[in-house]
């Protein structure tokens, strides 16, 4: 396995010094597991002796999609209890006879839905959940399904819920039980965090009605909104729980029945599901922008600073957690390091 850890640990060493992110936890692996990571930095920055650790639970942000949303879809997928293009209103009566009708799940995991690109929930539909859920699988579509690939937190949303109700169980118990208890991914959760685990949470905005950075209160405000737990995102996780998720994706085979998804999901998953159609997407995750598609290199981020990279083509898989949101919400910076870090990790 060929990457340079030097370079890796420079390349993030020096986004510390710049003030991307108070600080950062790194990993490369195979299916066999971990086979190089580190630290640096600080987990904040009013407590500079307090490092950076291999330990520290994270705001996952959208990687929630992945951990919760599409491996839950995948288990629903592997059960045989969900066909990908059988129009949704053909079996779930909540959407029968609105826009969602005639979507497909392979749309929504696509993003080719046709969705309206608005997320801003408590704007639209109020703050009771119900009424939220209403609005969301009742609204409009902002175009024909399958014309264009429009990135939104919708589909999530909306998965997370058809999910709900294909299983009979609530989003956070759906996932616990059927991949994050399986694999043994033991910190993974959504939050609120509780105190002892939220107190080695990173960290991420300031808070304006409380004047303190958010640690172990999810960051999104539609996850916040809809107490913590829904498709968007509000999921906490760690550096062992992603490493188990991923080792597991390159090697399905190992023990597929312990576990909600298996290797037909995974390998259906990373390949390119739109066509023609641009930017190229697989299953919810898409190709990594700085490799070209035939270097098999899939990639999912979090808003917060979490992203995470596979290669099936190249059996390993990258992590990168940071809290980049404690200073700014400025992309470019930490684009720019994922970029050069995934080019150092699949070199």
């Amino acid at each position: 396995m060929a990457y340079d850890s030097d370079r890796i640990e420079a390349l993030l060493d020096q986004g510390v010094r710049d003030k991307v992110y108070p600080g950062a936890v790194w990993a490369v692996g195979d299916a066999t597991g971990i086979r190089a990571q580190g630290t640096c930095g600080v987990l904040d920055p009013d407590e500079p002796e307090v490092p950076m650790r291999t330990d520290t639970v994270f705001d996952a942000a959208s990687l929630t999609k992945i951990l919760a949303v599409w491996s839950s879809i995948g288990a629903l997928w592997e059960d045989g209890a969900l066909d990908l293009d059988q129009p949704l209103g053909t079996f779930w009566p909540e959407v029968t006879g609105h826009p969602l009708d005639a979507v497909t799940a392979r749309q929504l995991l696509t993003h080719t839905a046709g969705l309206p690109l608005r997320a801003q929930l408590k704007n639209l539909y109020g703050t009771d959940p119900d009424e939220i859920r209403r609005g969301v699988l009742h609204e409009q579509l902002h175009r024909p399904p399958g014309e264009a690939v429009e990135y939104t937190d919708r589909a999530a949303l909306i998965l997370g819920y058809l999910a709900e109700d294909l299983s009979g169980r609530p989003l956070d118990q759906l996932a616990t039980t059927r991949v994050w208890r399986p694999l043994g991914m033991h910190t993974t959760r959504f939050g609120p965090l509780p105190a002892e685990i939220a107190a080695r949470c990173a960290p991420t905005e300031l808070d304006q009605d409380t004047d303190a950075h958010l640690k172990g209160t999810a960051h999104d405000f539609s996850a916040r909104l809809l107490d913590g737990v829904c498709g968007i995102a509000g999921a906490f996780t760690v550096l062992d729980d992603l490493a188990a998720f991923l080792r597991y994706m390159l090697d399905t085979g190992t023990a597929p029945e312990r576990h909600g998804f298996g290797s037909g999901w995974t390998a259906t998953s990373l390949t390119v599901q739109t066509g023609d159609l641009t930017p190229v997407r697989g299953l919810f995750w898409h190709t990594a922008p700085e490799t070209a598609p035939a270097n098999d290199v899939w990639v999912h981020y979090g808003f917060t600073g979490t992203g995470m990279w596979i290669s099936p083509q190249q059996s390993r898989w990258t992590v990168l957690l940071t809290n980049k949101l404690y200073y700014t919400r400025d992309r470019q910076p930490l684009t720019d390091i994922r970029n050069a870090f995934c080019g150092l990790a699949f070199s």
